[in-house]
């Protein structure tokens, strides 16, 4: 791959090891501390203020970064691009805020300061403008910029939050830490653009690429933030907070799938502009067989060792978790090929129509299965419709794209993954049973686990080391 793209990545991959490695210093502590409903809680009031920032910043995170990356060679023409698009998110924020504003006013609940604290969130997208250097693929910037960030509010979390009635310590740190970040770029922002005047035009021409990419936003929005909202209405809110805890435990180690998807998609944008098929065929391969390597293991690894892992991680109040783990595991899978599909094939290529009816065809799924599950299942009728929705919306996605890429050789390449990870799977099953020690017993399914995969694998690994 080329050198950049490696360097990108690789800024990406140790910030999501970063992002890996903090909730899993904070979770068990915030957990223990603010107990299952405090959780919930904070779960449910950003669940809700998370629909107003996406308002808000419409599909401008993949248009955005996609644009750019297309014009990024002429400063004028992406000076012009990033003025235009940041006065509609500049608009659409400060309305949003308003009417969050009248929403919280109008709502009677025992949370409301903790509704009001999540507005920060809202704040912060007038001041979001990550997409702009994804797009100028100047990822180090954000990257030391977002550590920095994560790890102050890691050390006010353990200072500042001591009690159950620090929900709102807990919700004004984490809010306040995304704000200061988006604001910290703006200087590194004044080096790359030139301030030049747009006319009206200008700026009308993104609202309907904008709306589209919104759709498919809102749409996954609703199997992934939406479910707990309905666990909140149709059940309560300590299913919230089961539920929040072992999706965090699962969408853990997909940052990995987001952070090449985040460096692949302006590069393929780039190779698009150019009609460098042949290339983006390459990088589409290596992309697929690189996540399900990796995806496969950690969906196994997740099922073999959590019964071990949760009480441990999380506290005995959160066992159920356990269960819903086994049930959310397998969309690691699900969500790594589609993401590859997604970020380097159908939005750098502008296929729109194929992302937007995949998503609301989950979407549409996830929300049907959560009616009828969620109030007799509460947390695992939520995990029935996410599993659902994302296989969906993975072979919606592959299918629509089987005559312009190999998807049958693409599955080809990853049976042997899937198999050997059956192969692990199967062994740390085996040590889970062993009657010892329970620390003992979880470090060495990790440990054992974590080498026999790398054994089965070796000649892979080192063809990856090679190159």
């Amino acid at each position: 791959m080329n050198k950049e793209i490696k360097k990108n990545f690789i800024y990406n991959f140790f910030y999501q090891l970063l992002i890996l490695i903090i909730p899993l210093i904070t979770v068990p502590y915030v957990s223990r501390i603010l107990g299952a409903r405090g959780v919930g809680i904070y779960s449910y009031t950003y669940s809700i203020v998370y629909y107003f920032v996406l308002v808000a910043m419409l599909g401008i995170n993949n248009y955005g970064n996609r644009l750019v990356a297309k014009v990024r060679d002429n400063r004028s023409i992406l000076s012009k691009t990033f003025i235009s698009l940041y006065l509609v998110q500049l608009i659409m924020s400060i309305i949003m805020i308003l009417f969050y504003g009248v929403f919280v006013l109008l709502t009677n609940n025992d949370y409301k300061i903790i509704s009001i604290l999540q507005g920060l969130y809202l704040v912060s997208t007038m001041f979001d403008i990550n997409w702009f250097f994804f797009g100028l693929e100047k990822f180090k910037i954000t990257v030391a910029r977002n550590t920095i960030i994560k790890l102050l509010s890691l050390v006010c979390i353990f200072v500042f939050v001591n009690t159950s009635n620090d929900i709102w310590i807990y919700t004004c740190i984490l809010s306040l830490s995304t704000l200061i970040s988006n604001l910290l770029l703006f200087p590194f922002l004044l080096k790359e653009i030139d301030f030049v005047k747009i006319s009206f035009k200008d700026v009308k021409c993104h609202f309907k690429p904008l709306v589209l990419l919104f759709i498919p936003v809102l749409a996954v929005s609703l199997y992934k933030i939406m479910d707990k909202i309905m666990i909140g209405l149709l059940s309560n809110l300590n299913e919230v907070g089961y539920y929040e805890q072992a999706e965090k435990i699962v969408s853990i180690p997909m940052g990995l799938a987001t952070a090449l998807g985040t460096v692949m998609l302006p590069r393929m944008s780039n190779l698009v502009s150019k009609g460098d098929s042949k290339t983006i065929k390459k990088y589409i391969k290596k992309s697929i067989s690189f996540m399900m390597f990796l995806s496969f293991p950690i969906c196994f690894g997740l099922i073999a060792i959590s019964n071990n892992f949760v009480p441990l991680f999380l506290g005995k109040e959160f066992t159920k978790s356990v269960t819903l783990i086994y049930f959310l595991a397998p969309t690691i899978t699900f969500i790594s090929f589609a993401n590859v599909i997604r970020t380097q094939y159908l939005i750098p290529n502008e296929k729109d129509i194929t992302f937007i009816f995949s998503v609301v065809g989950g979407a549409i799924i996830n929300f049907i299965i959560n009616i009828i599950f969620i109030s007799k299942y509460m947390s695992i009728g939520a995990c029935f419709g996410t599993i659902v929705a994302e296989l969906f919306v993975m072979l919606y996605q592959s299918l629509s794209v089987r005559n312009e890429l190999p998807i049958k050789q693409y599955l080809l390449d990853i049976y042997p993954f899937l198999l050997k990870s059956i192969i692990m799977f199967l062994i740390v099953i085996i040590i889970g049973c062993l009657n010892i020690n329970i620390y003992l017993n979880l470090s060495l399914q990790i440990f054992v686990g974590t080498i026999i995969y790398i054994l089965l694998n070796i000649s892979f690994i080192n063809n990856i080391l090679r190159k």
